[in-house]
């Protein structure tokens, strides 16, 4: 029997590394790559299709979690690839180990985070951002976008962000290339209608992963701050107190954004934008109710910039309150 075939990038740790286990611990073996169950989601909706899935990640020294956490019994639905989303050479070479010379679900999880004031990023760390979110994601769907379109069907599935929708105070390297990475998928998406492939950009908020722990930050104690103005550094340290507060009050456990994930890849004819969390919505429904995009400005200030505004149900509170003038 023919086997749908998921590669998902970025496994090494967080919500690849999560999904891949999820897929590759099915008790039916219909996912090859992925973990434990698939909770909510029943298995009849992946249709008569057993299915096989690639985890790939860039540093292979970093498969051991993700081999420990499928405790090394799943060898016939997990196979691990190199491969690195800058590197076309890379991408070729995975491309080639798909045994199955297709992938029928391709899932764009690798990326990285940088924060800080815009005058203390480097031209390097900022390259780095477009070179892996942008122009990875690009090779990525080019190397398996053909094979898709030649067969008339395919999924696409983009781990996206908050981030790509509303501009968050001292991300704005990061919410720019998730802002491109939107246009990409909106653009790709209506043309792709025409040959059965879906594209689907799973919005996600705040999630416990390492993800925060491992973006690239400017340290708020050190000397790259030291060139800016006191307003600007106060308000850095004033945002990574927010920051911290906002992943302690209001971040998803991972398993929670993983359903959102394996809807989409379940799904017939998933939706072009998924999310995980309403928490954000009052937050982006503002860039739509007042277009010159001045009240989202002063809204998000607000919330970020307010001194002493508890998280969790006070922040959501706050949230609804600063976009009510302009929501239905």
């Amino acid at each position: 029997m023919e086997k749908t075939v998921v590669l998902i990038t970025g496994c090494s740790s967080g919500i690849g590394l999560g999904l891949a286990v999820r897929l590759a611990s099915d008790a039916s073996r219909r996912f090859k790559g992925t973990a434990r169950g698939l909770g909510g989601i029943a298995i009849s909706k992946l249709g008569a299709r057993s299915l096989l899935v690639y985890a790939t990640m860039r540093n292979l020294a970093k498969k051991e979690r993700l081999l420990e956490c499928v405790r090394g019994c799943h060898a016939s639905t997990l196979e691990i690839l190199q491969l690195d989303v800058t590197d076309p050479l890379s991408l070729a070479a995975a491309a080639q180990q798909v045994q199955e010379q297709r992938v029928d679900v391709l899932v764009c999880n690798a990326g990285v985070g940088l924060m800080g004031p815009l005058e203390t990023c480097s031209f390097q760390a900022m390259k780095t951002i477009f070179d892996v979110n942008v122009f990875g994601t690009i090779g990525t769907i080019q190397a398996f976008l053909p094979g898709m379109k030649r067969r008339k069907a395919g999924k696409i599935i983009i781990s996206s962000s908050v981030g790509a929708l509303q501009g968050i105070p001292f991300n704005a390297v990061y919410c720019a290339s998730k802002f491109a990475v939107e246009g990409l998928c909106e653009s790709l998406a209506v043309i792709l209608q025409q040959f059965n492939v879906h594209v689907t950009l799973i919005e996600c908020g705040p999630v416990n992963t390492s993800f925060l722990a491992n973006l690239q930050r400017t340290d708020a104690e050190g000397s790259a701050l030291q060139g800016l103005d006191p307003q600007t550094r106060a308000l850095y340290s004033q945002y990574l107190q927010h920051c911290q507060s906002l992943f302690r009050d209001v971040a998803q456990d991972t398993e929670e954004v993983l359903q959102v994930f394996l809807e989409a890849i379940c799904a017939p004819c998933p939706p072009l934008r998924s999310f995980t969390t309403q928490f954000f919505m009052p937050l982006t429904r503002l860039k739509l109710t007042s277009p010159d995009g001045s009240e989202y400005v002063r809204a998000m200030h607000k919330f970020v910039f307010s001194a002493g505004k508890a998280q969790g149900d006070q922040a959501e509170g706050q949230v609804r309150r600063e976009a009510a003038p302009v929501l239905p």
